[in-house]
């Protein structure tokens, strides 16, 4: 890592020249006095000299990215009624638009991961799958910059944080900051998340906390054990005071989603070749003419184990009353257990003697124009069956090193870390058919979705399965970095601009990831499933919960067996595609297995893997200034942040020669931008209670390295039994090394009112100028080598806006007699309107469409209840409904895109104190278990139910202490 040395040892050479400036600007004032000129006090967060209570900028100052400095007030979480005030003052007095929800007694965040606490957070949802919160969307939008501690923090091969692998144990505070200003690392379009941990320095003396929790999930039928356990002390000694905290957090959860699912290709009877007659198929239903239907459908069933350790460390040194010296450590994991079944019937494809299906019992959709309601298929292809068994780990480890100095009017603090993270995933797939084509009897729109059955068929007979293919895939993926910042703080004498501050940060990324595969397609030969060295097939239980699917179980080899006898598996495959060369000579795929099996090891597939380095250098400085402006008051910041790029980004291609002759050649893009993002925040205070935020930023965030791999991963896609062409010759899957950064010139505004320790009202406004919004989209392309290509991969939208408002309101009811008294109330709501340009690759022209994951409406109401010994929560979630992607089938005319239903959440929190820092807790989360639906156009007006996915609700019981 020759430039992050550079980088590092560049930045310390700044040290004595900051420390120069920072001496020159001493000055007779008093060394008790911070940033802010508020007197200062001893935390983990301020290592400067304290005397009095810290103020609210501070207490923030270093658990922001960047050495964030404001005006807030100190953060101190008991119950809901303290958080919502904390919470208060923390939007109250900061430079930026931020929100939070922290917490100082270890467990009052009352979710197993740091992303499902988050979603706690004012204008903050999430993306859900497999029973947990995942992606993170704020006011709406995706793009959000993750860090822990203030410093960039990353999982593997990506760029951002994943909030679902912390255990909500390590997490002391989460904020969001809704704008940017120069000292944060660069937000991305919807903001910046920062996870805060625990420190030495946050409790008095000694202390031991922690909770053990059991949870049982309707879905899997299980119980799951999670806890976690801090130990902290501090001493005064000789060189000083020294405080060490250690925290140990584990969750383990077992999920179990099932989905029914309808194709996003939707054909007719006329075959893809409208005017090809030979791949027409048989209706026998008089008078419906042509009509539309899916090409598939099918269930899909997802189950598996996650085992979520983390342990997490830190050493505080305050050797004087004005410098302090720490060293955090942290280790994160997840191991992973994952078992996918999933069963599809197609109903165009032909059987192997390359006869086509009958339809017959048609019924169309009344009043929509030839789209079908149901049917019955007979013949044709057989229905396919998978049974996928996976094992992934990952593991993530940073240390850093990090000081604070004040010196007179200076506060110098700098901050240094190192990241290393790799991810492994083991993959191990059997493929089934059954030994005839069942009839299938077919409803398109059974609560959303598709639903059928196979007839009489014995289908938990071992005699009607057949082995059709063997897969084994490898996917490792790897990052490291080294980082390196220090930031200035200067109080000046100039009573408009009473601080100055500057920064300088380096980093130096690496990325790797590696995907190898192989597969073994034995449908030919006639092997009876129940025949493998896995042994006696069982049948698979479903994951439905009063769902009219009529079709739920099906046999497969046990998941164990599979693992365990995968050598026996792979020799066998290597024999029969051995002989299936024989029977399918043409057949490039079977030849090429036969080579890939050969050995026990995958061969490593160069088309499968890239490298990546990127180094960054930033610059900011801003100005914190204050005036009087006929007696209403006004502060605030402006200031810019310079970044430089520097990227390699390195994969393989296939290229063809003159002479047509095909090779692997190595592919290197380079990326070299300087980005300038002016920002200006000022807060316009008419009175204790009232005050105004107008605010102007830019921001732009990266690719990630993912998406920026040169390498093209192209399948060709084997004829059918028949020996009849497929759909497409291929299809593919890739990164895009063009992509440019998303760049946004964002403008924000906000009427705050405040009426009580804990009572505030707001409404926010916001402008985004974009361009550049990445999305995967498909295409069809013709490839010299392949031919028709289906192609997947990502790209730049053109320009772009968004536009929304956000209203919140939260207060306890304190003015009520007795128990009354205890009620308390939260809401807020988000409207959202934008859209961007298709990509002109495209070939659309640029035509406006609505952005991918942007709901329209989104709204949380939370009611509390807090009195004596008792505390609960009942929290209401909604958001409307959502385009994900764009994409289109072969006869369609332009991009359709696929969208969600409105979602719902409901989640229940109690606690009882029954003896002082001991409480018993209890949590009901997905109360409604309302399905996942989504649905795709494929036309203007007309569409299909896609998805309907079953996820399960979870309780818990727990015990928090403290002693």
């Amino acid at each position: 890592m020759t430039r992050s040395c550079h980088v590092l040892l560049t930045s310390a050479a700044l040290l004595p020249m900051i420390a120069a400036s920072s001496a020159w600007a001493q000055s007779d004032v008093s060394p008790a006095t911070n940033q802010t000129g508020a007197a200062q006090t001893q935390t983990s967060n301020d290592p400067a000299p304290v005397d009095a209570p810290l103020s609210a900028a501070q207490a923030q100052a270093d658990a922001a990215p960047e050495n964030q400095a404001g005006a807030e007030q100190d953060i101190v979480v008991t119950g809901y009624r303290a958080a919502l005030g904390s919470a208060q003052e923390l939007k109250r007095n900061s430079d930026s638009i931020v929100d939070a929800v922290v917490s100082e007694d270890i467990g009052k965040l009352p979710d197993n991961n740091a992303a499902e606490a988050i979603s706690r957070v004012v204008g903050v949802t999430v993306l859900r799958y497999n029973d947990e919160a995942g992606v993170i969307l704020v006011r709406g939008l995706p793009d959000v910059a993750t860090t822990f501690n203030g410093r960039e923090f990353f999982s593997a091969e990506d760029r951002v944080l994943h909030l679902q692998d912390f255990p909500a144990g390590v997490a002391a505070g989460i904020e969001v900051y809704k704008s940017g200003t120069p000292n944060l690392i660069e937000p991305g379009l919807a903001g910046l998340v920062n996870l805060r941990s625990r420190r030495p320095f946050d409790v008095k003396d000694t202390e031991i906390a922690g909770e053990i929790r059991g949870s049982y999930n309707d879905q899997s039928k299980a119980f799951d054990p999670s806890g976690n356990l801090l130990l902290t002390k501090r001493w005064d000694t000789p060189i000083g005071e020294i405080g060490a905290l250690v925290n140990l957090s584990y969750v383990r959860t077992t999920y179990r989603n099932a989905d029914r699912y309808a194709d996003s290709a939707v054909i007719t009877p006329r075959g893809f070749g409208v005017d090809d007659p030979a791949d027409d198929l048989t209706v026998t239903t008089p008078g419906v003419g042509n009509f539309n239907f899916p090409a598939n459908a099918g269930n899909f069933y997802e189950k598996g184990v996650r085992h979520r350790p983390a342990v997490n460390g830190t050493i505080q040194w305050r050797p004087s009353s004005n410098l302090e010296v720490y060293a955090e450590g942290l280790w994160q994991a997840y191991r992973g257990n994952v078992l996918r079944d999933s069963f599809n019937v197609n109903f165009e494809r032909r059987d192997a003697n390359g006869v086509a299906p009958t339809l017959s019992n048609v019924v169309l959709v009344p009043g929509e124009a030839g789209k079908a309601a149901s049917f019955t298929k007979t013949g044709g292809f057989v229905p396919e069956f998978s049974r996928v068994a996976q094992d992934d780990r990952t593991d993530t480890y940073q240390g850093a090193l990090g000081f604070k100095w004040t010196t007179g009017r200076a506060t110098l603090s700098g901050d240094f870390a190192y990241t290393n993270s790799r991810y492994k995933a083991l993959e191990i797939a059997v493929d089934s058919q059954l030994a005839s084509a069942p009839t299938i009897n077919i409803d398109w729109d059974a609560r959303g979705s598709a639903v059928f059955d196979l007839g009489g068929y014995a289908i938990t007979n071992p005699d009607t399965a057949r082995w059709r293919g063997f897969n084994q895939r490898e996917f490792v993926a790897k990052g490291d970095g080294i980082q390196g910042r220090l930031d200035l703080d200067l109080e000046t004498d100039w009573g408009f601009l009473p601080h100055l501050q500057f920064g300088v940060r380096a980093s130096d990324r690496n990325a790797s990831s590696q995907n190898n595969s192989r597969y073994a397609y034995t449908a030919g030969l006639n092997i009876p499933l129940g025949s493998l060295p896995t042994g006696t097939l069982e049948v698979i239980t479903d994951g439905f919960r009063n769902d009219p699917q009529r079709f739920q179980n099906w046999l497969a080899p046990n998941r164990d067996a599979i693992i365990a006898n995968s050598e026996a598996l792979r020799q066998l495959a290597y024999q029969s595609v051995q002989r299936a060369t024989v029977l399918f000579p043409n057949d490039g795929g079977i030849r090429e297995a036969v080579t890939k099996y050969a050995t026990a090891e995958i061969p490593v597939d160069p088309l499968g893997g890239f490298t990546a380095s990127e180094a960054s250098y930033a610059f900011y400085g801003q100005g914190k200034f204050a005036f009087d402006l006929g007696g209403v008051e006004v502060d605030g910041t402006a200031g810019a942040r310079i970044v430089n790029t520097d990227g390699d980004y390195r994969g393989f291609s296939r290229v063809q020669a003159s002479n047509g002759s095909v090779g692997i050649v190595p592919t290197t893009t380079k990326q070299n931008y300087v980005d300038v993002l002016p920002s200006a925040i000022a807060r316009i205070r008419f009175s204790r209670e009232w005050q105004v935020r107008l605010g102007y930023t830019q921001t732009r965030t990266r690719p990630g390295f993912g998406q920026l791999n040169p390498s093209l991963n192209i399948t060709a896609n084997s004829p059918g039994p028949d020996g009849s062409p497929p759909q497409f010759d291929a299809t593919g899957s890739g990164g895009n090394p063009n992509l440019r950064p998303l760049t946004s010139k964002n403008y924000d505004a906000t009427l705050e009112w405040y009426f009580s320790k804990n009572g505030s009202a707001s409404v926010a406004a916001f402008y985004r100028d974009l361009n550049g919004f990445i999305g995967n989209y498909t295409q069809v392309v013709n490839d010299p080598i392949y031919g028709r290509v289906q192609l997947n991969r990502p790209e730049n939208a053109g320009d772009g806006r968004i536009k929304g408002l956000e209203a919140s309101a939260q207060t306890f009811f304190d003015f009520l007699p007795g128990l009354l008294s205890g009620f308390g109330v939260q809401a807020n709501g988000t409207y959202l309107d934008g859209t961007n340009q298709l990509p002109l690759a495209l070939g659309e022209g640029g035509r406006q469409v609505k952005i991918t994951g942007l709901s329209k409406w989104a709204y949380n109401l939370t009611g509390f209840y807090e009195k004596g010994k008792i505390s609960t929560r009942l929290s209401y979630n909604w958001r409307s409904g959502y385009t994900t992607s764009y994409n289109r089938t072969i006869n369609e005319e332009q991009y359709a895109g696929e969208l969600v239903r409105p979602v719902a959440r409901l989640d229940l929190s109690f606690s009882y104190e029954p003896f002082s820092n001991v409480s018993l807790v209890a949590n009901v989360s997905n109360i409604l278990g309302q399905p996942f639906k989504n649905y795709r156009y494929y036309n203007e007006t007309q569409y299909f139910g896609r998805d309907l996915r079953v996820e399960g609700r979870y309780f818990s019981l727990g015990l928090r202490f403290k002693m």
